[in-house]
């Protein structure tokens, strides 16, 4: 079975479906298993379809996060 860490690693690659059956069906039990990652593999879904749509890019950029990354990064 498939670590949580494996499967945030292989998530893009199951999204696009260019994963083997093999693949496939590991992460389709783990996401059974693990509500963890299946918020997560349904947050990058939706993100990548924000992205595709391409509505974010004309969204304005929420200030809080701008600043949380600078903090991240000691840049503020």
């Amino acid at each position: 079975m498939l670590s949580c860490r494996e499967l945030s690693e292989t998530a893009t690659d199951y999204l696009e479906g260019t994963l083997t059956l093999r693949q496939r069906a590991g992460v389709k039990m783990h996401l059974l298993m693990c509500q963890h990652c299946r918020a997560y593999i349904d947050q990058l879904a939706k993100t990548v379809a924000l992205l595709k749509s391409g509505q974010a890019e004309r969204a304005e950029p929420d200030p809080r996060v701008i600043e949380a990354f600078r903090d991240a990064l000691g840049k503020s």
